[in-house]
């Protein structure tokens, strides 16, 4: 019994995890879409070129929200070796989603704004699946149990020994 509770609670943490990463994501998605479109319509960019702003933007966008929404109880001892897997991965999926809108437009010659906005989203979906496994995989990692362990064992000995010596002094005021 004890097993399957345990793994219902598992479960419920990554569905929490899940829908704290869909929330950021999808705030993501709409600046991602919105700088997208935005850039398209108000420059003469290529297609392509408009979509890596939009990505590189929402990278940004998403780091914070991760960050501090998502991920916000999750070891935070190495920032620097985070943001530089977060960069790392998120260049990967850039490259996921960019590669499938330039495959459309150059590719198939798929370049009306509708097609490159399906194909933008498309783009965006399968990136979502690599980014999701990479960020809880290797950036934003769970503290290891047997340090969390340590740390509390170390904080309740600490209680003890000065819980201890407290009782020492009181005992010794008793006596003299």
């Amino acid at each position: 019994m004890a097993h399957g509770s345990s793994g219902q609670g598992r479960l419920r943490r990554v569905g929490r995890e899940l829908v704290k990463f869909g929330a950021v994501g999808g705030a993501g998605l709409l600046v991602n879409l919105g700088v997208f479109n935005l850039v398209r319509q108000l420059t003469d960019l290529p297609v392509v070129r408009a979509s890596v702003i939009a990505t590189v933007v929402s990278i940004v966008f998403n780091y914070i929200g991760f960050r501090y929404f998502t991920y916000r109880d999750r070891d935070k001892s190495g920032r620097t070796k985070e943001l530089t897997l977060f960069l790392l991965f998120s260049a990967v999926g850039l490259v996921i989603e960019n590669g499938l809108l330039f495959a459309a437009t150059y590719g198939f010659g798929w370049d009306s704004p509708l097609q490159s906005n399906v194909f933008k989203f498309l783009g965006i979906g399968v990136a979502t699946l690599f980014r999701f496994w990479s960020y809880r995989t290797w950036v934003f990692r769970a503290l290891p149990a047997k340090e969390a362990v340590a740390g509390a064992e170390s904080f309740l000995t600490e209680e003890s020994l000065i819980g201890e010596q407290t009782r020492k002094a009181k005992a010794r005021q008793r006596v003299g």
